[in-house]
Parts: C-alpha cells; structure tokens; sequence
C-alpha cells in the first residue's frame, strides 16, 4: 500500500482532507497534528494519507517534512498552500506547480556540498505529470514554473520586483523550496502546489484577513484527485 505524505498550508485545507479520508486516526508527533487515514486509488487500491498542518517558514517545513518521513516512511511528500504571484500571465486562483524551487536568502555554493548537492530543487516528473492533468480535469488554470522560497514575507511591488529579477520566479511563498531540500536529502519523491492569492504586493496586515476558505476546499479536493491518480 503506498503511503502519501500531505502539509497544508492551513488548518481549513488539511481538516477537509482529514473529512474525506476512510478510517482516521488522530497522531500527535512533534508538536504537529497528524490526520492519518486511507483514500481510494482508481487503480482500486487503497492509499494511505498522512496529512498536516507544517506552519510558515523554511524552518517549520523542513521539520515537518523530516517528521512525516521519519514517522511515516511516505513514497511522496506533497506541499500544498498559496503563494504569491511573480508571473504577469498567472493570476489570483491560479496555480503554479513547483518545476523548480529556488531559495531566497541562502548561499547554495555553500549548501549545496551536502546531499543533494544541487543549487535548487525540481518536484518529481512523475507527480508533476499527475498533478498537470488532474489540475486540467478540474478546470484550474495552472502552469509548471519556478517558485521561490525565503523566511520574509512579500508584501510590496518594490520587493516583489527585486525577487522576480533575483530568481526568475513565477511565484514567490514561506516553504516550498524546503520541502523540496529535504525531501530530495532523503530520496523521496516531492510535489510543491502553489495557488496564487495575490501579486505578492499586499502588506501582511491586510493579506492575513484574506478569506482563504475557498482556495482551502479547492486544495484540499486536488490534493486527495492527485492521491487518487497515482
């Protein structure tokens, strides 16, 4: 049986996957809030889902990410949350899938001498395809881009431009790249899902009184169609 391993990047997202899962049980590991449960495949097999909340930040991700691989042995990590968008062509509610994630604020000459020894970081082929034609199925504007990852939060058009130039992105957010780093650090398959909430222009005062629950129920439906379709 393969076992999913899922972070949300909200509480709403990852109770509504935790809804629609079959025999759940309650974890608590870490600190962390561990739904796990089954989802039934199309291949008719059952797939088990190990689903959290990881918290903003690089740091949270990488803990989370480790915690669930250690705890859970997962064949894939998926991420998925928002993020703002960098790319004049994708707009609010649309998603970008994480092609290739790239870090802020880090010297990757320097990080990259450890496993996985690579600069940035790529989501698997495989999970890409997947997530490409389940996100075609449910009529999601997406494309497959560059995210960029780091611990501040993108709140103008001044630092949004100065992160475009730096990375080349097409959405910039708090986690994505992590999740890659480590996943990739213990050879196990990553997707990052990232649904575009604004412009990357919008200070944190205003954007964390966004109503979010709309984009929660559409993640947490594509999430478990991607489980479903492996």
């Amino acid at each position: 049986m393969k076992t999913i391993a899922i972070i949300g990047a909200m509480e709403e997202e990852v109770a509504l996957i935790a809804k629609s899962l079959g025999g759940v049980e309650h974890n608590k590991v870490a600190s962390l809030d561990i739904n796990v449960g089954t989802v039934a495949a199309k291949s008719g097999e059952q797939v088990t889902v190990a689903a959290t909340v990881g918290g903003m930040g690089l740091v949270n991700a990488a803990a989370t990410t480790q915690c669930l691989i250690d705890q859970y042995h997962p064949d894939a990590v998926i991420f998925s949350g928002i993020a703002g968008s960098l790319n004049k062509s994708m707009h609010i509610d649309d998603v970008v899938l994480g092609g290739t994630l790239r870090y802020l604020d880090s010297d990757m000459r320097m990080i990259a001498q450890w496993k996985p020894e690579t600069e940035e970081f790529h989501s698997d082929r495989h999970l890409l395809e997947v997530a490409d034609a389940v996100l075609g199925e449910m009529g999601i504007h997406h494309m497959t881009g560059v995210i960029a990852s780091g611990n501040n939060f993108i709140g103008t058009p001044v630092a949004a431009a100065v992160v475009a130039e730096k990375t080349h992105a097409d959405a910039v957010e708090m986690e994505g790249a992590a999740v890659a780093h480590v996943a990739a650090r213990n050879d196990v398959p990553a997707l990052v899902i990232r649904a575009l909430s604004d412009e990357a222009d919008t200070e944190y005062e205003q954007f964390k009184e966004f109503d979010i629950s709309e984009y929660a129920d559409t993640a947490a439906r594509l999430a478990l169609n991607i489980v479903a379709s492996l």
